[in-house]
Order: structure tokens, then C-alpha cells, then sequence
């Protein structure tokens, strides 16, 4: 009787429509062999020392161990591949919403067909190029780490050398000759800078005088032209004022010259120069540092991880003075030529300035004009300033 009651759930079909209401639904065989594979692979019912266990067993409801026969479940490997590879119809899950799934593989065969095509791995192959993509990703990522550390620790050295020096703790090199014509040079430039200055201040008041005369001039020669009694006074006076500012031009276009020859002198030549000493007093404050530290290095223990760092140390100690001997020869070589060129430069310029200087106010127009073509001064022409009728709409 039991039998037959539980061959007829196995086989039971359960009708539902989408409303939960009960209804005639396709028969699913892969329900039904699941149900069926159910009660085949559980316990006999007809064992009535396992059912009386629970009820007229002993006590407790324990189960002797002796009483069961054979395994409660039964291992079978159909089952799995049914459920592997499930039966094509509709999905059991989707009918009470009225759904019509495709047929997909399950969760087990997509893990088992993915393991068929990749055996051992779980990752797809990189191909040649981003393998060498990826090393050379590497290589500049060390590359960079590299240089940042090399760059802080050098940074923290030369920070601690002149602090040390500033606070007369740490010693530094010193070249007395070349610090003093380091100073010679500074103390020139500044002098040099200040006749600059000067000299641009005479230019802007020589010219403001120069167009006053030029005023002047045009203002006499109006009236000579409209006072008949007195045309002869203003002419002459007319003629002065002209001739003193053509010679104020003339003497305003050396004067351009000196300014701009002195101004190249100092803000290109000079400046130059003292770039490079700028980068030679850079290296010696590293040297220096590299040497304290190598110092340092040669005082403590002298173990085998000591010696590494002191033969590192000494290799960066020999890098430094060498780029330390290279730019304090280069400091020497242009202070060198830079007084030649500083001595043949002035002395032009400054004879230029007296000779013009002295013909001006000697009133000796030919003796200035002799001047300008000696020293190859080009005046620009009158009005060459000022901006053109475009470019003032």
C-alpha cells in the first residue's frame, strides 16, 4: 500500500498557472525522473526497525546501527549527469509566470567546459606583447623609484651640509683664489648694474631736454616768421636751438650705444658667468656632503654590510669631485675670458662716452660726428620712436 502511494506522488503532476491557480501544464520529465531518482536512491519504508525507531524503538528514538541495512543513500551517477546536462524543455521555475526558457547549460557544465579549454589555469594566455609591455612597465616604475630615493637622499645631504656649515659645525673646500675672483666679479656686476642705471636716467633727462630745444626751436622760428622787428633775434635764435639738437641726438645715439654694449656686457656675459658658478657652488656643497657622509661611513664598524656602504659612498664621493674639478675649471676658464672681453668691451665704450660727451658741450659738431663714425654709431632716424598712424588708430 505505501508502495503504491509514493509511485503515485513520484509521478503526481502539479498543474499551476500564472495566476497560482491550478491548471494543465506540459508534463516535465526531468521533474518527474528527479522525483522517481528521489525515492529509489532513499531509505526503504518497508524497514520497519528504522520506522519504529521513532516510535516503538528504544528509547530515545536512536537507531541501532545493527538494524540499517545498507546505505540510507545510494550514490548514482546518472542522476549527476542529468543534472549536468539537463533534459531540453521548459523551465520548471519560469511556468507559474508563463516563461519559456532557452535551454543553458548549468553552473557544473560552464565550470567543466571552461576547465576542458583552459586545463590548469583559470586565466587566458598573455600574449607576447603585453608581456614586453608589461616588463618595460616594470623597468620605468624601478626606474622612477629608483631616482626618487637617490634624489631625497641627496637632497636630505646637501640640507644637512649647509646647515652644518651655516652653524660652523661641518667643514667645507675652499679655493681662496677662485672665491676671490668669485667676489671681484659680484662686487664689478653691481657697480656695473649702477652706471647702467645711471646712465638710463641721463638718457630719459638728456631727451626730455633735447625735445624741449626742439619746441623751443619750431616756437622761434613761428615768431621770427610773424614779428618782422624781430626776425633776425629769432632767427639766430632759432638756428641755435636746432643746431644744439641735432648735436643732442647725436650725442643721445652714443650714449644709446654705451648703454646697450655695457647692458650686454652685464646681463648676458656676466650673467652667463655667474650661472656657471652658480652650478660649481651647487657641486661643491654636494661634494662636500658626499664627503662628510663618506667620513662618517669610514669611523663606524667595519663589517661586511659597513664595507658595502662605504665602497657605495666612495663611488658617489668619486662621481661628485668629479663633476666638483669639472665645473670649478670651467668657473676658472670663463672668469678668465670674461675679463678680457670686460676690459676690451669698456674700453671702447668708455672712450666713445668722453669723446662724445666732450664734443657736445664743446659745441664741436664735426669732432662729434667724427666721433659717431669712428665708433660705427648708427643714429636712427628723427621720429623712428614714436609709433606709426596704424598704430595709433
Amino acid at each position: 500500500m505505501a508502495d503504491s502511494i509514493m509511485s503515485k506522488a513520484a509521478t503526481m503532476e502539479i498543474p499551476i498557472n500564472s495566476n497560482g491557480d491550478t491548471g494543465t501544464l506540459p508534463e516535465d520529465d526531468s521533474l518527474e525522473q528527479d522525483l522517481q531518482q528521489v525515492m529509489v536512491s532513499g531509505p526503504n519504508l518497508n524497514e520497519t526497525s528504522i520506522v519504529s525507531g521513532g516510535y516503538g524503538g528504544p528509547a530515545g528514538g536512536i537507531i541501532p546501527t545493527s538494524t540499517i541495512k545498507g546505505p540510507a543513500i545510494h550514490y548514482n551517477p546518472e542522476y549527476l549527469d542529468r543534472r549536468r546536462a539537463p533534459a531540453p524543455g521548459p523551465d520548471i521555475r519560469m511556468k507559474s509566470r508563463g516563461v519559456n526558457l532557452p535551454h543553458s547549460h548549468s553552473s557544473a557544465s560552464r565550470l567543466a567546459h571552461h576547465s576542458d579549454q583552459h586545463p590548469g589555469s583559470s586565466n587566458h594566455n598573455t600574449s607576447p606583447t603585453e608581456e614586453v609591455s608589461r616588463g618595460v612597465a616594470v623597468e620605468k616604475l624601478d626606474s622612477v623609484k629608483k631616482w626618487g630615493i637617490n634624489t631625497y637622499k641627496e637632497t636630505w645631504m646637501c640640507t644637512k651640509q649647509m646647515f652644518s656649515e651655516k652653524f660652523g659645525r661641518g667643514s667645507r673646500t675652499v679655493d681662496m683664489e677662485l672665491e676671490a675672483q668669485i667676489e671681484l666679479l659680484k662686487d664689478t656686476k653691481s657697480k656695473y648694474e649702477n652706471i647702467l642705471r645711471l646712465a638710463t636716467a641721463l638718457i630719459s633727462h638728456f631727451q626730455s631736454m633735447v625735445q624741449t630745444q626742439q619746441a623751443l626751436g619750431d616756437t622761434f622760428t613761428d615768431l621770427s616768421q610773424k614779428s618782422p622787428e624781430l626776425q633776425d633775434e629769432f632767427g639766430y635764435n632759432a638756428e641755435t636751438q636746432k643746431l644744439l639738437c641735432k648735436n643732442g641726438e647725436s650725442l643721445l645715439g652714443a650714449i644709446n650705444f654705451f648703454v646697450s654694449s655695457v647692458n650686454t656686457l652685464v646681463n648676458k656675459t656676466m650673467e652667463d658667468t655667474l650661472m656657471t658658478i652658480k652650478h660649481y657652488e651647487n657641486a661643491r656643497l654636494e661634494f662636500d656632503a658626499y664627503r662628510s657622509d663618506l667620513e662618517e661611513l669610514s669611523m663606524g664598524p667595519r663589517d661586511a654590510a659597513s664595507m658595502v656602504r662605504i665602497e657605495m659612498a666612495q663611488h658617489d664621493y668619486q662621481i661628485h669631485r668629479d663633476k666638483y674639478e669639472r665645473l670649478r675649471s670651467d668657473v676658472t676658464i670663463k672668469l678668465k675670458f670674461l675679463e678680457e672681453n670686460k676690459v676690451k668691451v669698456m674700453h671702447k665704450q668708455l672712450l666713445l662716452f668722453h669723446n662724445a660727451t666732450s664734443a657736445y658741450f664743446a659745441g664741436n659738431q664735426q669732432q662729434l660726428e667724427q666721433t659717431l663714425i669712428q665708433f660705427n654709431v648708427k643714429l636712427k632716424p628723427p621720429g623712428s620712436d614714436k609709433p606709426s598712424w596704424l598704430e595709433e588708430q
